[in-house]
Protein backbone atom coordinates (compact mmCIF):
# COMPACT_ATOMS: atom_id res chain seq x y z
CA UNK A 1 0.00 0.00 0.00
CA UNK A 2 1.07 3.56 -0.64
CA UNK A 3 3.58 2.76 -3.38
CA UNK A 4 1.39 3.91 -6.28
CA UNK A 5 0.67 7.49 -7.31
CA UNK A 6 -1.73 8.90 -9.90
CA UNK A 7 -5.03 7.97 -11.50
CA UNK A 8 -4.76 8.14 -15.30
CA UNK A 9 -0.97 8.60 -15.48
CA UNK A 10 -0.04 6.15 -12.74
CA UNK A 11 3.33 5.12 -11.33
CA UNK A 12 4.41 2.47 -8.85
CA UNK A 13 7.93 2.60 -7.43
CA UNK A 14 9.83 -0.30 -5.89
CA UNK A 15 13.14 -1.12 -4.26
CA UNK A 16 15.27 -0.15 -1.28
CA UNK A 17 18.39 1.89 -0.67
CA UNK A 18 20.65 -1.14 -0.28
CA UNK A 19 18.67 -3.68 -2.27
CA UNK A 20 19.66 -4.89 -5.75
CA UNK A 21 17.83 -2.09 -7.54
CA UNK A 22 15.14 0.53 -7.44
CA UNK A 23 12.66 1.18 -10.19
CA UNK A 24 9.26 2.29 -11.40
CA UNK A 25 6.41 1.09 -13.56
CA UNK A 26 4.42 3.70 -15.48
CA UNK A 27 0.91 2.96 -16.68
CA UNK A 28 -1.29 5.29 -18.69
CA UNK A 29 1.31 7.10 -20.77
CA UNK A 30 -0.28 7.69 -24.19
CA UNK A 31 1.09 5.75 -27.14
CA UNK A 32 3.27 7.48 -29.71
CA UNK A 33 5.24 9.69 -27.32
CA UNK A 34 8.85 10.06 -28.47
CA UNK A 35 10.99 8.82 -25.59
CA UNK A 36 14.25 10.71 -25.26
CA UNK A 37 16.41 8.37 -23.17
CA UNK A 38 19.23 10.92 -23.00
CA UNK A 39 16.81 13.40 -21.40
CA UNK A 40 15.67 10.82 -18.85
CA UNK A 41 19.30 10.17 -17.94
CA UNK A 42 20.06 13.89 -17.68
CA UNK A 43 17.23 14.28 -15.17
CA UNK A 44 18.61 11.40 -13.11
CA UNK A 45 22.09 12.93 -13.28
CA UNK A 46 20.70 16.10 -11.66
CA UNK A 47 19.47 14.05 -8.69
CA UNK A 48 22.22 11.44 -8.31
CA UNK A 49 24.63 11.51 -5.36
CA UNK A 50 28.28 12.48 -5.54
CA UNK A 51 27.75 15.64 -7.62
CA UNK A 52 29.77 18.04 -5.52
CA UNK A 53 31.32 18.77 -2.14
CA UNK A 54 27.92 19.72 -0.71
CA UNK A 55 26.22 16.41 -1.52
CA UNK A 56 26.66 12.84 -0.28
CA UNK A 57 29.74 11.16 -1.70
CA UNK A 58 27.95 7.88 -2.44
CA UNK A 59 28.87 7.12 -6.06
CA UNK A 60 25.88 5.91 -8.04
CA UNK A 61 25.71 6.11 -11.84
CA UNK A 62 21.91 5.95 -11.65
CA UNK A 63 21.78 4.53 -15.15
CA UNK A 64 18.19 3.99 -16.25
CA UNK A 65 17.39 0.74 -18.05
CA UNK A 66 14.01 0.72 -19.81
CA UNK A 67 12.57 -2.78 -19.83
CA UNK A 68 9.20 -2.37 -21.54
CA UNK A 69 6.59 -0.07 -23.05
CA UNK A 70 8.79 1.42 -25.79
CA UNK A 71 9.24 0.30 -29.40
CA UNK A 72 11.24 2.09 -32.07
CA UNK A 73 11.78 5.04 -29.73
CA UNK A 74 8.12 5.66 -28.94
CA UNK A 75 5.75 4.68 -26.15
CA UNK A 76 3.39 1.84 -27.04
CA UNK A 77 0.65 2.71 -24.55
CA UNK A 78 1.48 -0.39 -22.50
CA UNK A 79 3.15 -0.30 -19.06
CA UNK A 80 6.70 1.02 -19.01
CA UNK A 81 9.20 -0.43 -16.57
CA UNK A 82 12.42 1.36 -15.68
CA UNK A 83 15.07 -0.12 -13.39
CA UNK A 84 18.10 1.56 -11.80
CA UNK A 85 20.63 -0.83 -10.29
CA UNK A 86 22.33 0.10 -7.01
CA UNK A 87 26.11 0.07 -7.30
CA UNK A 88 27.90 1.79 -4.41
CA UNK A 89 26.45 0.22 -1.27
CA UNK A 90 28.23 0.08 2.07
CA UNK A 91 25.71 -1.81 4.16
CA UNK A 92 28.26 -2.36 6.93
CA UNK A 93 27.97 1.36 7.72
CA UNK A 94 24.53 0.59 9.15
CA UNK A 95 25.25 -2.55 11.20
CA UNK A 96 25.53 -0.43 14.34
CA UNK A 97 21.88 0.65 14.10
CA UNK A 98 20.36 -2.78 13.43
CA UNK A 99 18.55 -2.51 16.77
CA UNK A 100 18.83 1.22 17.42
CA UNK A 101 16.40 3.97 16.50
CA UNK A 102 18.04 6.98 14.84
CA UNK A 103 16.49 10.30 15.96
CA UNK A 104 13.98 11.77 13.45
CA UNK A 105 14.26 8.79 11.09
CA UNK A 106 11.64 6.21 10.12
CA UNK A 107 13.39 3.45 12.10
CA UNK A 108 10.99 3.43 15.06
CA UNK A 109 7.79 3.88 13.07
CA UNK A 110 8.70 1.19 10.51
CA UNK A 111 9.63 -1.19 13.34
CA UNK A 112 6.33 -0.60 15.12
CA UNK A 113 4.25 -0.80 11.94
CA UNK A 114 5.84 -3.85 10.31
CA UNK A 115 7.74 -5.58 13.10
CA UNK A 116 10.59 -6.14 10.67
CA UNK A 117 12.60 -3.47 8.84
CA UNK A 118 15.53 -3.06 6.49
CA UNK A 119 17.87 -0.88 8.54
CA UNK A 120 20.45 -0.50 5.74
CA UNK A 121 20.25 3.14 4.74
CA UNK A 122 16.64 3.29 5.85
CA UNK A 123 15.51 0.67 3.32
CA UNK A 124 12.30 1.75 1.62
CA UNK A 125 12.16 5.02 3.58
CA UNK A 126 15.45 6.18 2.03
CA UNK A 127 15.45 9.15 -0.34
CA UNK A 128 17.14 6.81 -2.81
CA UNK A 129 13.60 5.83 -3.82
CA UNK A 130 13.14 9.29 -5.34
CA UNK A 131 15.39 8.36 -8.27
CA UNK A 132 12.52 6.20 -9.53
CA UNK A 133 10.18 9.20 -9.28
CA UNK A 134 12.60 11.35 -11.27
CA UNK A 135 12.73 8.74 -14.04
CA UNK A 136 8.92 8.66 -14.21
CA UNK A 137 8.76 12.44 -13.95
CA UNK A 138 11.05 12.72 -16.97
CA UNK A 139 8.50 10.76 -19.03
CA UNK A 140 5.77 13.09 -17.75
CA UNK A 141 7.89 16.11 -18.69
CA UNK A 142 8.34 14.80 -22.23
CA UNK A 143 4.57 14.45 -22.49
CA UNK A 144 3.87 17.91 -21.06
CA UNK A 145 6.40 19.54 -23.38
CA UNK A 146 4.16 18.57 -26.28
CA UNK A 147 1.34 20.71 -24.87
CA UNK A 148 3.57 23.65 -23.93
CA UNK A 149 3.87 23.06 -20.18
CA UNK A 150 7.24 23.82 -18.58
CA UNK A 151 8.31 23.19 -14.99
CA UNK A 152 11.27 24.92 -13.35
CA UNK A 153 12.33 24.55 -9.73
CA UNK A 154 15.24 26.17 -7.92
CA UNK A 155 16.68 26.62 -4.43
CA UNK A 156 15.36 29.81 -2.85
CA UNK A 157 16.57 29.31 0.72
CA UNK A 158 19.14 27.38 2.76
CA UNK A 159 19.06 27.93 6.48
CA UNK A 160 18.78 31.67 7.15
CA UNK A 161 20.01 32.64 3.66
CA UNK A 162 17.00 33.52 1.55
CA UNK A 163 16.70 34.66 -2.06
CA UNK A 164 14.57 37.81 -1.80
CA UNK A 165 13.42 37.84 -5.42
CA UNK A 166 10.28 36.49 -7.07
CA UNK A 167 10.59 33.92 -9.82
CA UNK A 168 9.67 36.44 -12.53
CA UNK A 169 12.63 38.59 -11.48
CA UNK A 170 15.06 35.72 -12.07
CA UNK A 171 16.65 34.11 -15.10
CA UNK A 172 15.80 30.50 -14.31
CA UNK A 173 18.12 29.30 -17.08
CA UNK A 174 20.93 30.04 -14.60
CA UNK A 175 19.68 27.48 -12.07
CA UNK A 176 22.04 24.72 -13.22
CA UNK A 177 25.07 27.04 -13.32
CA UNK A 178 26.09 26.35 -9.71
CA UNK A 179 26.12 23.36 -7.36
CA UNK A 180 23.38 24.65 -5.07
CA UNK A 181 20.94 25.30 -7.95
CA UNK A 182 20.07 28.88 -7.03
CA UNK A 183 19.66 31.11 -10.13
CA UNK A 184 21.10 34.16 -8.36
CA UNK A 185 24.90 33.87 -8.34
CA UNK A 186 25.56 36.08 -5.30
CA UNK A 187 22.99 34.30 -3.16
CA UNK A 188 24.19 30.92 -4.43
CA UNK A 189 27.75 31.62 -3.27
CA UNK A 190 26.51 32.48 0.22
CA UNK A 191 24.39 29.32 0.32
CA UNK A 192 27.32 27.14 -0.74
CA UNK A 193 29.54 28.65 1.95
CA UNK A 194 26.90 28.00 4.61
CA UNK A 195 26.32 24.39 3.56
CA UNK A 196 30.06 23.73 3.43
CA UNK A 197 30.51 25.19 6.92
CA UNK A 198 27.68 23.05 8.28
CA UNK A 199 29.22 20.00 6.63
CA UNK A 200 32.58 20.66 8.25
CA UNK A 201 30.80 21.05 11.59
CA UNK A 202 29.41 17.53 11.03
CA UNK A 203 25.88 18.89 11.01
CA UNK A 204 23.08 19.47 8.49
CA UNK A 205 20.73 22.26 7.44
CA UNK A 206 17.39 22.62 5.66
CA UNK A 207 16.04 24.86 2.94
CA UNK A 208 13.31 25.72 0.48
CA UNK A 209 12.78 24.70 -3.14
CA UNK A 210 10.55 27.01 -5.18
CA UNK A 211 8.83 25.85 -8.34
CA UNK A 212 6.92 27.50 -11.19
CA UNK A 213 4.76 25.76 -13.79
CA UNK A 214 4.02 27.74 -16.96
CA UNK A 215 1.70 26.98 -19.83
CA UNK A 216 -0.82 25.02 -17.78
CA UNK A 217 -4.20 24.77 -19.56
CA UNK A 218 -7.29 26.15 -17.85
CA UNK A 219 -9.46 23.53 -16.17
CA UNK A 220 -7.06 21.09 -14.49
CA UNK A 221 -8.20 19.92 -11.08
CA UNK A 222 -11.33 18.32 -9.66
CA UNK A 223 -13.92 19.80 -7.24
CA UNK A 224 -13.88 19.31 -3.47
CA UNK A 225 -11.35 16.61 -2.48
CA UNK A 226 -9.15 16.41 -5.57
CA UNK A 227 -8.31 20.07 -6.01
CA UNK A 228 -5.17 20.75 -8.04
CA UNK A 229 -3.37 22.50 -5.18
CA UNK A 230 -4.34 19.71 -2.77
CA UNK A 231 -2.82 17.13 -5.08
CA UNK A 232 0.33 19.21 -5.56
CA UNK A 233 0.57 19.47 -1.78
CA UNK A 234 0.20 15.71 -1.38
CA UNK A 235 2.82 15.07 -4.06
CA UNK A 236 5.33 17.44 -2.47
CA UNK A 237 4.69 16.25 1.09
CA UNK A 238 5.34 12.68 -0.06
CA UNK A 239 8.97 13.61 -0.78
CA UNK A 240 11.44 12.65 1.95
CA UNK A 241 12.28 15.41 4.45
CA UNK A 242 9.50 17.78 3.30
CA UNK A 243 7.88 19.67 6.17
CA UNK A 244 5.83 22.35 4.44
CA UNK A 245 4.04 23.37 1.25
CA UNK A 246 2.54 26.70 0.20
CA UNK A 247 1.27 27.94 -3.14
CA UNK A 248 0.47 31.38 -4.49
CA UNK A 249 0.57 34.01 -1.76
CA UNK A 250 0.80 31.21 0.80
CA UNK A 251 1.16 32.22 4.42
CA UNK A 252 2.09 35.77 3.42
CA UNK A 253 -1.49 36.18 2.20
CA UNK A 254 -2.73 36.51 5.77
CA UNK A 255 -1.10 39.95 5.90
CA UNK A 256 -3.27 41.25 3.05
CA UNK A 257 -6.86 42.43 2.87
CA UNK A 258 -9.33 40.93 0.44
CA UNK A 259 -9.16 44.00 -1.78
CA UNK A 260 -5.39 43.63 -1.95
CA UNK A 261 -5.40 39.87 -2.45
CA UNK A 262 -8.14 39.48 -5.07
CA UNK A 263 -6.89 38.81 -8.59
CA UNK A 264 -8.97 41.02 -10.88
CA UNK A 265 -9.96 39.59 -14.26
CA UNK A 266 -9.45 41.31 -17.58
CA UNK A 267 -10.02 40.25 -21.18
CA UNK A 268 -7.56 41.19 -23.88
CA UNK A 269 -6.95 39.83 -27.37
CA UNK A 270 -9.47 37.05 -26.90
CA UNK A 271 -7.96 35.80 -23.66
CA UNK A 272 -9.11 36.13 -20.04
CA UNK A 273 -6.28 36.73 -17.58
CA UNK A 274 -5.77 38.17 -14.10
CA UNK A 275 -3.89 41.39 -13.29
CA UNK A 276 -2.18 39.79 -10.31
CA UNK A 277 -1.61 36.18 -9.39
CA UNK A 278 -1.90 35.83 -5.63
CA UNK A 279 -4.00 32.72 -6.35
CA UNK A 280 -0.93 30.96 -7.73
CA UNK A 281 -2.68 29.94 -10.92
CA UNK A 282 -5.36 27.95 -9.12
CA UNK A 283 -8.87 29.06 -8.16
CA UNK A 284 -11.52 26.77 -6.72
CA UNK A 285 -8.98 23.98 -6.95
CA UNK A 286 -8.83 24.34 -10.76
CA UNK A 287 -6.07 25.87 -12.89
CA UNK A 288 -6.95 29.27 -14.39
CA UNK A 289 -4.16 29.45 -16.97
CA UNK A 290 -1.84 31.68 -14.98
CA UNK A 291 1.55 30.53 -13.70
CA UNK A 292 1.35 27.99 -10.89
CA UNK A 293 4.01 28.65 -8.28
CA UNK A 294 4.74 27.14 -4.88
CA UNK A 295 7.36 26.61 -2.19
CA UNK A 296 8.45 23.34 -0.58
CA UNK A 297 10.25 23.36 2.79
CA UNK A 298 12.82 20.66 3.59
CA UNK A 299 14.03 19.91 7.10
CA UNK A 300 17.72 19.40 7.96
CA UNK A 301 18.92 15.89 7.10
CA UNK A 302 18.29 13.69 10.13
CA UNK A 303 21.61 11.81 9.93
CA UNK A 304 24.36 13.91 11.46
CA UNK A 305 27.96 12.91 12.11
CA UNK A 306 27.57 13.41 15.86
CA UNK A 307 26.66 11.12 18.75
CA UNK A 308 23.00 11.34 19.81
CA UNK A 309 21.00 9.81 22.63
CA UNK A 310 18.25 7.33 21.73
CA UNK A 311 16.78 3.93 22.62
CA UNK A 312 16.95 0.49 21.03
CA UNK A 313 14.26 -2.05 20.13
CA UNK A 314 14.36 -3.34 23.72
CA UNK A 315 13.81 0.11 25.25
CA UNK A 316 17.37 0.48 26.49
CA UNK A 317 19.10 3.86 26.41
CA UNK A 318 21.79 3.90 23.74
CA UNK A 319 24.08 6.26 21.86
CA UNK A 320 23.67 6.51 18.11
CA UNK A 321 26.82 7.43 16.22
CA UNK A 322 26.56 9.06 12.81
CA UNK A 323 28.12 6.98 10.07
CA UNK A 324 27.74 6.56 6.33
CA UNK A 325 27.57 9.09 3.50
CA UNK A 326 24.84 11.69 3.67
CA UNK A 327 23.92 15.11 2.31
CA UNK A 328 24.60 18.11 4.59
CA UNK A 329 21.62 19.74 2.83
CA UNK A 330 19.11 17.98 0.59
CA UNK A 331 17.73 20.95 -1.34
CA UNK A 332 20.22 21.04 -4.27
CA UNK A 333 19.38 17.42 -5.18
CA UNK A 334 15.69 17.92 -4.36
CA UNK A 335 15.17 20.36 -7.25
CA UNK A 336 14.64 17.66 -9.92
CA UNK A 337 12.50 15.64 -7.48
CA UNK A 338 10.13 18.57 -6.98
CA UNK A 339 9.94 19.08 -10.74
CA UNK A 340 9.26 15.38 -11.29
CA UNK A 341 6.38 15.22 -8.81
CA UNK A 342 4.87 18.41 -10.24
CA UNK A 343 5.07 16.91 -13.73
CA UNK A 344 3.33 13.73 -12.58
CA UNK A 345 0.49 15.76 -11.04
CA UNK A 346 -0.06 17.95 -14.11
CA UNK A 347 0.19 15.04 -16.57
CA UNK A 348 -2.31 13.02 -14.54
CA UNK A 349 -4.83 15.87 -14.32
CA UNK A 350 -4.41 16.74 -17.98
CA UNK A 351 -5.22 13.21 -19.11
CA UNK A 352 -8.07 12.98 -16.61
CA UNK A 353 -9.52 16.28 -17.86
CA UNK A 354 -9.20 15.15 -21.46
CA UNK A 355 -10.99 11.89 -20.70
CA UNK A 356 -13.89 13.68 -18.96
CA UNK A 357 -14.94 15.63 -22.07
CA UNK A 358 -16.92 14.46 -25.09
Amino acid sequence: MGNTYGNTFRITTFGESHGKAIGVTIDGCPAGLAIDEAFIQSELDRRKPGQSKITTQRKEGDKAEILSGIFEGKSTGTPMAIVIYNEDQKSKDYAHIAEKFRPSHADYTYQQKYGHRDYRGGGRSSARETAARVAAGAIAKLFLKQIGVEINAYVSQTGHIRLDKQYWELDLSNTENNIVRCPDTETADRMISLIDKVRKDQDTIGGVVSCVITGTPVGLGEPVFDKLHAELGKAMLSINAVKGFEYGSGFAGVNMTGSQHNDLFEHNEGKTTTRTNHSGGIQGGISNGEDIYFNVAFKPVATIMQDQESVDVHGNAVTVSGKGRHDPCVVPRAVPIVEAMAALVIADFYLLNKASKI
